[in-house]
């Protein structure tokens, strides 16, 4: 018993030390080797990457369709502008019957003059309500034609609503009629006189009367509603496919068959910002490009949050 425990402990320590040990130096001499393979003598692959993916221009049909060219414009009301009043005879001030800033009715006394020629006293009255302010006559006072006498500011109210410039071809013959409604205020009402205005600067706006019989008040915000005009089962394109827009324009016809298209003139109508109507150039059926060549297409944002409260949004630009 003492020979075997002997001989296997002997065995113990031949194992601990020499061939653990050499075990060992096998084992990270092999992973040496290999991480030298890797780090320098890689695979080479004589493979050739091809291209999975094409840039395709999109293509839109010629359809029938509706179109609604209405408008809807946000403004203010304001009070009509005040204007100057001359006079229109030549004499001297009798009386004057107003006082200066006084609210007045259409037809109401301000002044008496004694006409110079033919000899004769002569009531001069308000041409409209409204507020009479600047006034620049006395008792006894001289005057004559042509001499300011006072600044009348009517008792009239407009809305006046901003507008896009490039919205302006849109109310080329627009009707002379609106829907305004008030926020607050009453029912939608119409007011009429229409027009469209563009200042020295660039900015445009559209303005109409507001009804005598309409209570408003000076900047009250109101929407303006403009029915422009309307078409039904007409050759429609989406206004991105137009060179143009206005009466005329281009569009790039697609043959389908991966040359280039063909640049056509065509004659069109009435747009509602998204679609216009097409008169001429196209018909029903025909394929072209959604985009007119060298315009840049918006793609969708896309947002997600980074953080508790914080938000990210992600978009670009496609051709």
């Amino acid at each position: 018993m003492r020979q075997v425990g002997a001989a296997g402990k002997a065995a113990v320590i031949v194992w601990r030390r020499w061939i653990f040990p050499l075990l060992l130096v096998i084992v990270f001499g092999a992973c040496a080797a290999a991480l030298v393979k890797i780090a320098f003598f890689p695979d080479r692959s004589d493979a050739v990457a091809a291209p999975e993916a094409s840039i395709v221009e999109p293509v839109t049909t010629v359809e029938r369709g509706s179109v609604v060219n209405a408008l809807s414009l946000d403004g203010n009301i304001a009070r009509d502008e005040e204007y100057p009043v001359r006079s229109e005879i030549t004499g001297t001030v009798l009386a004057v019957h107003v006082a200066d800033g006084a609210a007045v009715a259409a037809g109401q006394k301000l002044f008496t003059i004694r006409q110079d020629e033919p000899k004769k006293d002569i009531d001069v009255l308000a041409p409209e309500a409204g507020d009479v302010s600047q006034i620049a006559l006395v008792k006894g006072q001289a005057t004559s034609v042509g001499t300011e006498t006072y600044t009348m500011t009517p008792a009239r109210y407009h809305l006046l609503a901003t507008v896009e410039p490039v919205q302006l071809y849109r109310l080329v013959d627009a009707p002379t009629e609106a829907s305004v409604a008030i926020t607050g205020g009453p029912a939608p009402f119409a007011c009429t006189g229409v027009r469209v205005q563009v200042s020295t600067d660039g900015t445009a706006s559209v303005r109409c009367a507001i009804p005598a019989d309409q209570v408003v008040f000076a900047g009250l915000p109101a929407t303006m509603d403009l029915a422009v005009g309307q078409v039904d089962d007409a050759l429609v394109i989406p206004v991105t496919a137009v060179q143009g827009g206005a009466g005329t324009g281009n569009v790039w016809v697609d043959a389908g068959d991966g040359g280039d298209p063909e640049e056509r003139a065509v004659e069109l109508g009435i747009s509602d910002g998204t679609m216009v109507q097409v008169l001429s150039g196209l018909d029903e059926g025909d394929s072209i490009r959604q985009f007119v060549p060298g315009f840049v297409a918006p793609v969708e944002e896309y947002c997600y949050e980074v953080a508790p409260g914080q938000e990210q949004c992600d978009s670009g630009m496609s051709w």
